[in-house]
């Protein structure tokens, strides 16, 4: 037998026999493994988070009460809608005036977070960052 013949088949043994050991040690039952339920509310890690919530609100409800010129306001695509309905652009004002309803529904909800925010945060305050008992 030629060295190459005999290197090849020595590598070919080597890459079976590491597949077949541990091909055995992966190989699937077909159940997955059980999801881990909480074993808290998270209080801690909501507490340390609220500075960076709030900021976010804040600058999402700018965003959506800036002027026409503020990307991403509610009176740039008011602007946008009105434009395409001036072009005769019907299936755009369409899409765009779906868009419009869908970005003011969102105003009442972000208010309504940074609401509900600031009662975390005074919890949090009251009750050490929720650092427990």
């Amino acid at each position: 037998m030629t060295t190459a013949k005999t290197a090849a088949t020595l590598a070919f043994t080597a890459v079976a026999a590491l597949l077949a050991t541990t091909g055995a040690a992966s190989a699937d039952t077909g159940t997955p493994a059980p999801a881990s339920t909480p074993t808290g509310d998270g209080a801690k890690a909501l507490c340390k988070r609220v500075p960076k919530i709030d900021k976010r609100l804040e600058r999402a409800l700018d965003r959506l009460g800036g002027d026409a010129t503020q990307r991403g306001s509610i009176s740039r695509l008011e602007k946008r809608v009105e434009n395409a309905g001036k072009a005769g652009h019907t299936e755009i004002e369409t899409y765009l005036n779906d868009k419009l309803t869908f970005r003011r529904a969102l105003v009442p909800t972000l208010e309504k977070r940074r609401k509900d925010l600031a009662a975390v945060k005074s919890w949090c305050e009251a009750n050490s960052d929720g650092a427990g008992k």
